[in-house]
C-alpha cells in the first residue's frame, strides 16, 4: 500500500502539483472567509460567495460577489489580502521563501517546481531569483503603502488609514483590484487624485511587467542590453497604454488622467475611478481587448499576455512580406510562434464558449455585459459592469472556473494531465488548401 502511494504520488508532474497548489489555497481560503470571525456583526457569508471571494484574491482578479469591506472585518480582509500576496507570488515562491526564511535547504523538488512555475530554462539562479522577487514585492509594496496613506489619511484614522494602504499596495502590485473602501465604489471617490491615481498606475505597471523584466531592468541598466524578452515586454506596453488612453478618452467622457488609469487598470488589474457600467459599447469593447491581451509573462497578472500579442503580430507580418519573423535584429524561433497561435485559439475558443453558457444562463444581461464580464474573469482582471453581485449561483460557480483557468493558463491546463512522450512514428505530409 505504501509503495503504491509513494509510486502514486511520483508520478504527479510539477504542473499538477502546482494545479492542486492554487485549489487548495482557494479552499482553504474560502473556508476562512465563511467563519464567522471573518465577517462584520451580523453578517453571514455563503459558501459560493466566499469560495468566489477566495478565487477571485488568489487568482488575482479582483471580481467580488460581496463588497470586501461591508462584508468582513479586520481579520477577513487580512485573510484576502494574504490570499492576493499569494496568487500574485505563486505558490512556488512562497513555500519556497519560507523554506529559506527558516533557514532550510531547498531540494531539487521546490527547485523544479519554481523552473515550472516561472518558465524558467534551467535551473540556475532559481534561489537567488526567488530571494530577488520576494525583495522587490517588499519594496514596491512598501513604497506603494506609504504613499496611498499619504493620500487616504486625508480621509481616515492613522490606524485606518494604515490598514488601507497596506491592503491597496497589495493588491495593486498583484494587479488584483479588491478595495476595502466600501459600497462596491472601488477608487471612484479618488478619480482626481493625481498622487493615488499615479501610485496605483505605477504599482499596477511594474506589477504586470514581470519579476524577470525588473531584474533584467535593474541589472543592465541599457534598453539595448535587454534581453529580447524584455524589449518585446517594455514597447508592448508602452504601446497599449498609449492607444488604450488615446480610445478610451475618445470613447468616453473622462479626463485624460481617467482615461490612462482605466488603460493600465484594464490590463489585468481591475481598479476603475469610473462606474464601468456606464461606459458606451466602444468603450467597454476597448476594455475587453486590454483585458484579454493582459499583463506579460512571470507577472502577476493575466491574459494572453504582452508578448504572445507581439509575436503573433510580428509572425503575420512575417508572412505577408515573405520575410522571417524577427524583432530587434533577433529571430523568433518558430516552436515560439506555434505555442502564442494556440495560446490565443484556446484563449479565445475559452471565453466564447463561456460567454455562450453565461449568456444562456443569465439573458436578461446583454451580450457586451456578459462578455465583458467573462474576459475579465480570464484576464484575472475584476473590472465588471455592476452584475457581478447578482449572478446566480451557476454563473458564479462559471467565472470561478474561468478565472482559475485564466491564472494558470489555457495551455498549462489543457496539457495538464498529459505526460506522454512524443511518438517517433509519423505519417506522411499531404497539403490541405487554406484560406
Amino acid at each position: 500500500m505504501n509503495y503504491f502511494k509513494k509510486n502514486h504520488l511520483n508520478k504527479i508532474t510539477p504542473g499538477q502539483v502546482i494545479a492542486l497548489g492554487f485549489c487548495a489555497v482557494i479552499l482553504t481560503g474560502a473556508i476562512l472567509l465563511m467563519l464567522p470571525i471573518s465577517a462584520n456583526e451580523g453578517v453571514s457569508v455563503s459558501f459560493i460567495d466566499a469560495l468566489f471571494t477566495s478565487t477571485s484574491a488568489v487568482c488575482v482578479t479582483g471580481l467580488i460577489a460581496i463588497d470586501t469591506a461591508d462584508t468582513f472585518n479586520v481579520f477577513g480582509r487580512t485573510i484576502v489580502a494574504l490570499l492576493i500576496q499569494i496568487g500574485g507570488l505563486g505558490v512556488t515562491s512562497i513555500g519556497v521563501g519560507i523554506i529559506m526564511i527558516v533557514g532550510r535547504r531547498v531540494g531539487f523538488k521546490q527547485r523544479t517546481l519554481v523552473k515550472e512555475a516561472w518558465n524558467l530554462n534551467s535551473f540556475k539562479g532559481i534561489v537567488k531569483l526567488v530571494r530577488a522577487v520576494l525583495l522587490m514585492t517588499l519594496c514596491f509594496e512598501l513604497v506603494g503603502a506609504i504613499l496611498s496613506f499619504i493620500v487616504f489619511r486625508q480621509d481616515y484614522n492613522t490606524l485606518d488609514a494604515m490598514g488601507i494602504s497596506i491592503f491597496h499596495s497589495v493588491a495593486a502590485f498583484n494587479n488584483s483590484g479588491f478595495d476595502i473602501l466600501g459600497g462596491l465604489r472601488n477608487l471612484i471617490p479618488y478619480q482626481d487624485n493625481i498622487l493615488l491615481n499615479l501610485t496605483t498606475c505605477g504599482l499596477i505597471i511594474f506589477g504586470g511587467l514581470g519579476f524577470l523584466v525588473i531584474i533584467d531592468i535593474i541589472r543592465t541598466r541599457s534598453f539595448r542590453k535587454l534581453a529580447l524578452h524584455s524589449k518585446v515586454v517594455i514597447t508592448t506596453t508602452i504601446a497599449l497604454l498609449i492607444v488604450g488612453t488615446l480610445l478610451l478618452k475618445w470613447t468616453e467622457d473622462v479626463t485624460w488622467l481617467g482615461a490612462f488609469f482605466q488603460s493600465t487598470s484594464s490590463r489585468t488589474a481591475g481598479f476603475s475611478t469610473y462606474p464601468i457600467g456606464n461606459f458606451t459599447n466602444a468603450g467597454l469593447l476597448t476594455l475587453t481587448v486590454l483585458m484579454f491581451i493582459g499583463a506579460s509573462p512571470g507577472s502577476t497578472g493575466g491574459g494572453i499576455k504582452t508578448s504572445t500579442l507581439f509575436v503573433l503580430i510580428q509572425s503575420i507580418k512575417s508572412i505577408v512580406t515573405n520575410q522571417h519573423c524577427e524583432s530587434f535584429k533577433r529571430t523568433i524561433p518558430y516552436d515560439v510562434i506555434i505555442k502564442s497561435f494556440i495560446i490565443m485559439i484556446l484563449s479565445l475558443s475559452l471565453v466564447l464558449v463561456a460567454t455562450f453558457i453565461l449568456c444562456v444562463l443569465e439573458p436578461e444581461y446583454s451580450l457586451i455585459q456578459n462578455l465583458f464580464e467573462v474576459t475579465s474573469a480570464f484576464g484575472t482582471v475584476g473590472l465588471s459592469t455592476g452584475i457581478t453581485p447578482d449572478l446566480s449561483t451557476g454563473s458564479k460557480s462559471l467565472l470561478i472556473l474561468i478565472m482559475y483557468i485564466g491564472r494558470l493558463g489555457p495551455l498549462t491546463i489543457a496539457t495538464l494531465w498529459f505526460d506522454r512522450e512524443k511518438s517517433s512514428i509519423h505519417y506522411s505530409e499531404e497539403i490541405i488548401t487554406i484560406g
